[in-house]
């Protein structure tokens, strides 16, 4: 948009409006009991898409996503497990949300949910259908729907004292079982995506998905993007994260400062109990040396 600015009487043309990115268009279905909700979504902050689709590496977010808000008893509802909030059909472009359940973790309220839930069809848009990995397409909408917080961090911590250290074919399996199981895999997808981002950048996740777009294996595509083996990626992780997040939450914990202030008040204790043995001793050494009460005194000089 042009507007005219008088600067120091002069009439300048002055442009007013940046370039912005584009973001995917959201059409919202919703019954007459969820409109509400649907009007609050209808605002969510565009950056927050922009966000996913950068991760993505999109430049253009392609057609609508189209956004369903399911109310319980619905058959969209029915066929998702009863701790589920919301769920994507990547390829079909396709968002449906429970709104009447309390989102889980990793997401905390239900505008997080959606972006979590739109990177997954942004993800299978980028990776052009091609298959890819539970563990990346959900670690990369954790990094797109929310930051790593300290809920994060303690999860981890709780897979990490349970194991040192998981295969990824594990955590794939996890995704499939049940609530436990899921918030898991979460931690530990997060925190890898999250790490892969801090080590290769954050164009690496897009950089992947181009490579499987074109038809490249997973690890390959990784291979390409990174310059790193994937099974070497996961060890430099779980070596970095084994100290940090298994040991020094422990170390630093309330429980263990108790334990560390119980131990320094046993020390202290022991060792005033030795120094009152041996001055006991030594006043018993003391007495068996002093001349008998009826010994004659020695005469004063």
């Amino acid at each position: 948009m042009l507007r005219p600015v008088a600067l120091g009487g002069v009439l300048l043309l002055a442009v007013t409006a940046a370039l912005a990115a584009p973001v995917p268009v959201l059409e919202f279905e919703a019954p007459a009991e969820l409109a509400a909700v649907a009007a609050r979504l209808e605002r969510i902050e565009p950056y927050r898409l922009e966000a996913a689709m950068r991760l993505a590496g999109m430049i253009t977010p392609g057609p609508p996503v189209r956004v369903v808000l399911a109310p319980e008893g619905s058959p969209a509802a029915d066929a998702a497990p009863p701790w589920v909030s919301g769920y994507a059909y990547g390829a079909l472009g396709r968002v449906v949300l429970l709104p009447e359940r309390t989102p889980r973790y990793p997401d905390s309220s239900l505008e997080e949910l959606l972006v979590h839930e739109v990177s997954h069809v942004l993800v299978a848009r980028a990776s052009a259908g091609r298959p890819v990995p539970r563990w990346f397409n959900e670690g990369l909408a954790m990094l797109a729907g929310s930051s790593w917080n300290l809920e994060d961090r303690a999860r981890l911590t709780l897979v990490l004292l349970r194991r040192a250290e998981l295969p990824l074919a594990e955590v794939e399996r996890m995704f499939a079982g049940g609530p436990l199981e899921v918030t898991r895999a979460y931690a530990v997808a997060g925190a890898l995506m999250r790490y892969l981002v801090q080590r290769y950048g954050r164009r690496a996740p897009a950089r992947i998905l181009d490579g499987l777009a074109a038809g490249l294996e997973f690890d390959e595509a990784f291979f390409r993007a990174t310059g790193s083996e994937l099974e070497r990626a996961l060890e430099a992780f779980w070596r970095r994260h084994s100290f940090w997040y298994r040991w020094f939450p422990i170390l630093s914990s309330s429980a263990t400062l108790w334990l560390v202030v119980l131990a320094v008040a046993a020390a202290a204790y022991q060792r005033k109990r030795r120094r009152a043995a041996a001055l006991e001793e030594a006043w018993e050494l003391e007495e068996t040396h002093l001349p008998p009460p009826d010994a004659p005194q020695p005469p004063p000089n």
